[in-house]
């Protein structure tokens, strides 16, 4: 069974990361910045800017490195800010961050966007196959949510559900998906991702079955032996759009950036090698493997700012 054990430091390592960064409405920086290559480039002229990154999120890290690299080049500077969803969300409204690639909509960050959306500004969508997942090792005995309301059935999974943060639209979503199937006599876990992706990778490596939630676009999906269950009352909604927003005023005073992430798109190929390449690696290797992707995607990237 193929699996990428590193994978697990390297989520635990993204979770534990400290909240950093303010707001980058400041006037533009006389001092140099750094590439993804960790060399100083040119005076970061454009100003400063802060996006905001979710914790233990691999496709906002890999589009946050992304950007960033780019962005640093065309000589803007950009910090990184690390933060669970509810802390991400305040800090764009309230204009502490600057801009946060990774909004699912309409269901998985529906709550957010109620409460914060009015003092955001939506840039655009640059991925439309994201989806909200529940999901067992392919060789499980079953195939849908609904088999395992049968007390037998759910016994051959310790009667668990293995979940990930408590205040994620994914949570959200199986823990309504659980009376709706009668799931209820099963125990639904709540503790982080990085939690979740260690029981996974205990129980694959065990050659044991379980219930976890999961999302696509995921490197699990690349390193474990994974099936989806089916939700045939489409409790976990259909597939969603990814995107981007900013503070309110950020095109205002970055328009240049604004229209760039407006017509960003991503494909899933170019997202799902750049996400496992970064899979495993230490926070100090990141820069490096993001400043290797891009050259050997360089036409691709130049697109992005064409």
């Amino acid at each position: 069974m193929f699996k990428r054990t590193a994978a697990i430091a390297a989520a635990t390592a993204a979770a534990g990361l400290v909240l950093v960064g303010c707001s980058s409405s400041d006037e533009a920086t006389t001092e140099p910045t750094a590439s993804a290559s960790g060399e100083a480039t040119a005076m970061a002229a454009g100003g400063d800017i802060t996006m905001a990154v979710f914790n233990g999120w691999d496709e906002s890290l890999a589009t946050s490195l992304l950007w960033q690299s780019v962005l640093n080049d065309k000589g803007y500077n950009v910090d990184l800010a690390f933060a669970d969803p509810g802390t991400v969300f305040q800090g764009v409204a309230d204009g502490d961050y600057d801009l946060v690639t990774d909004v699912w909509l309409p269901k998985t960050h529906e709550k957010f966007i109620d409460t914060f959306g009015d003092d955001m500004v939506e840039l655009g969508a640059w991925f439309d196959k994201a989806a909200l997942t529940v999901a067992v090792n392919a060789d499980a005995p079953i195939d849908s949510l609904a088999e395992l309301s049968d007390p037998k059935v759910a016994a051959e999974f310790d009667n668990r559900i293995v979940g990930i943060e408590p205040g994620a639209g994914l949570t959200g979503a199986v823990e309504k998906a659980i009376p709706n199937y009668g799931l209820n006599d099963m125990e639904f876990i709540n503790s982080s991702t990085p939690a979740m992706l260690a029981e996974l990778d205990k129980a694959q490596t065990a050659d044991e079955n379980i219930v976890v939630t999961l999302w696509e676009p995921h490197w699990a999906y690349g390193a474990y032996d994974l099936k989806n269950l089916e939700d045939p009352d489409g409790m976990l909604g259909d597939a969603e759009k990814i995107h981007t927003y900013s503070r309110t005023g950020f095109a205002d005073d970055m328009p240049d950036v604004a229209a760039w992430m407006s017509d960003f798109s991503m494909d899933s190929d170019h997202l799902y090698e750049l996400e496992n390449q970064l899979n495993g690696a230490d926070e100090g290797d990141q820069p490096g493997i993001v400043s290797d992707w891009i050259a050997a995607n360089q036409d691709w990237v130049d697109s992005l700012t064409a």
